[in-house]
């Protein structure tokens, strides 16, 4: 059972920034895609940047780039969302998740396993 938990979410001001942590367990992730996504309140879960294991492709939407980076750590099964720049519109409760499988998948029903959450909040 593949089993993913976040950490590293709090309280920055704007232009701060925080890096969040997704600790891996219950599988031998180099075949998986790793990803993660993010939900504020009253939205739907919206992606936000992908990472494949393997080859550690990634991509991420258009609201992040040049601000966010997903990296991994094929040796410790760590991945990673360094967020800087952070704007008020960021905040939200941020998720990790996983699939088999090694494509950028960027819709949140391509992904199986999911994290409990880290709750990120950027005040003005």
């Amino acid at each position: 059972q593949v089993q993913l938990v976040e950490s590293g979410g709090g309280l920055v001001q704007a232009g701060g920034s925080l890096r969040l942590s997704c600790a891996a367990s219950g599988r031998t992730f180099s075949m998986y895609t790793m990803a993660w996504f993010r939900q504020a309140p009253g939205k739907e879960r919206e992606f936000v940047a992908v990472i494949t294991w393997g080859a550690g492709s990634t991509s991420a939407t258009d609201s992040v780039q040049g601000r966010f980076t997903i990296s991994g750590d094929n040796a410790k099964n760590m991945v990673y969302l360094q967020m800087n720049s952070l704007k008020p519109e960021d905040t939200a409760v941020y998720y990790c998740a996983a699939r088999q499988g090694a494509a950028l998948w960027r819709r949140w029903n391509d992904y199986g396993y999911w994290g409990q959450g880290t709750q990120v909040t950027v005040s003005s």
